[in-house]
């Protein structure tokens, strides 16, 4: 058995199934360099405060930053009996170097040491995400671009609504997208305060300098209060909220694409690198991606909860509960990330069967409201027009026609507002570009919004 930290107090060795039971190394081994670096600033600072001499820093740092090349490189052995990544680490630093080794530690605890690895490593993480949403963000614009001119049926309640561009219906994900890059960069400004210095809760009598470490690790200032620093897990609960949120949003888009490309609707064709087939039928093409997409969001719900669950009731300060907050934080943005390549592979690749949208978009007589809307710029009021609309859409409905077929004489039938001019304003092209008010989905409108979404994109920080 190995020589435990805290073996001083115990008379007994550690169980062998306590050991198993309590490692964490298999998860928290991804802290690694997030460690390396903490601790590196930190000896830089026992040094400024003559905690350590020149010779003892020496060592450190660059026994540090040897075993960091080791990881890298592969070479580096994950103990378990040592529990975590940091007792692995510091153990393996005073094997190499000696005492200096043991000096690291000084001003410090597991409990604010594990807290700025994992704030460094959730920033770093968000920081991924926000580019992998620029970059989606700009397939979503590209696609957008190249369908101003093509219109589809825009639903509610999965009926037919009224027509819109395609673009400004994609243009309503990218609106979606850029709160997502927003909001992870919010949480990134509340996470970036430094808990190192807060030792175990209470602080340390030594003559340690916070502010110096604080920004050596980029944060932007040491936290305030000590049973803080090492008890918040907010950082992490927002982590996981922003991913469940983004998820969301991807899986109704993926839930659109999964209808989209169904025969029922075959308003688009997904790439073929993107989809997978059946073992039994061969003339299948699933749009097994997007399923997926659908599929994973409710993990990492379930992470968000699993968190929320286990924060809920802990007393101040640190408990060990807080060691089952990094899977799912992990878990969380790694879904996010990859889900985010395969959306943009798929958006990219997607493409559109207009002759199936043409004929969708003469069902469930989808320009209705502009019948209504016509009768009401005629000056008959718009509960009027509702009515007599609904009367000529169920007339239709009865002897299996639809507005086309209709002349300018047999709207006159059921309102003498009708003129000539109506036949031109049921066209899907004309109620798209009648909507012309701030947001609305004309064409010209949607141009413009094009625009400002590139220059949006591009003024992405990430």
């Amino acid at each position: 058995m190995k020589k435990k930290p805290w073996s001083g107090r115990f008379g007994q060795e550690t169980s062998s199934l306590v050991e198993r039971f309590t490692e964490s190394v298999s998860i928290d081994r991804r802290l690694a360099f997030h460690d390396i670096e903490g601790s590196i600033a930190h000896a830089e600072m026992l040094l400024a405060a003559g905690l350590l001499s020149e010779q003892e820093a020496c060592a450190i740092l660059e026994g540090l930053k040897e075993i960091g090349r080791d990881i890298e490189s592969g070479t580096f052995v994950f103990d378990p009996s040592l529990e975590d990544v940091h007792m692995n680490i510091e153990v393996e630093l005073t094997k190499r170097i000696g005492e200096a080794g043991k000096k690291l530690h000084t001003a410090r605890s597991r409990n604010d040491q594990v807290a700025v690895d994992f704030r460094l490593f959730v920033r770093d993480r968000l920081a991924e995400v926000r580019a992998s949403l620029k970059t989606f963000m700009a397939a979503v614009v590209q696609k957008a671009e190249d369908h101003v001119d093509t219109i589809i049926p825009g639903m509610t309640h999965l009926q037919h609504a009224q027509p819109v561009s395609l673009a400004h219906h994609l243009l309503a994900y990218f609106e979606m997208l850029v709160r997502d890059f927003e909001r992870a960069g919010d949480a990134v400004r509340r996470l970036n305060v430094s808990p190192l210095g807060s030792a175990a809760l209470a602080g340390t009598p030594h003559p340690i300098d916070r502010f110096m470490t604080a920004a050596a690790l980029k944060f932007d200032e040491p936290g305030r209060n000590s049973i803080d620093g090492v008890s918040d897990r907010d950082f992490a609960l927002e982590a996981a909220f922003c991913a469940a949120l983004i998820m969301m949003h991807l899986s109704r888009l993926a839930e659109e694409i999964v209808i989209w490309s169904s025969q029922p609707f075959s308003w688009i064709v997904l790439p073929d690198a993107f989809c997978t087939g059946s073992s039994i039928m061969p003339q299948k093409k699933n749009p097994d991606a997007a399923e997926l997409v659908r599929g994973k969001t409710g993990g990492v719900y379930g992470n968000l909860v699993a968190l929320l669950t286990m924060m809920k009731a802990l007393p101040l300060a640190y408990n060990r509960d807080m060691q089952e907050d990094k899977a799912p934080v992990m878990e969380s943005l790694d879904t996010v990330l990859m889900c985010l390549e395969v959306m943009t592979g798929l958006v990219q690749g997607l493409q559109v069967n207009r002759e199936a949208l043409e004929r969708s978009l003469k069902a469930g007589f989808i320009t209705a409201t502009d019948v209504a809307d016509y009768l009401v710029e005629k000056g008959v009021p718009f509960r009027e027009a509702h009515r007599i609309t609904g009367e000529i859409v169920s007339s239709l409905v009865s002897e299996g026609g639809t507005f086309e077929d209709m002349s300018s004489e047999d709207f006159r039938k059921f309102s003498d507002a009708f003129g000539p001019d109506i036949v031109s304003v049921i066209r899907p092209e004309s109620s798209v570009d009648r909507r012309r008010s701030y947001g609305g989905t004309a064409r010209k409108n949607v141009k413009t919004m094009l625009e400002d979404a590139h220059a949006r994109v591009e003024s992405l920080d990430v």
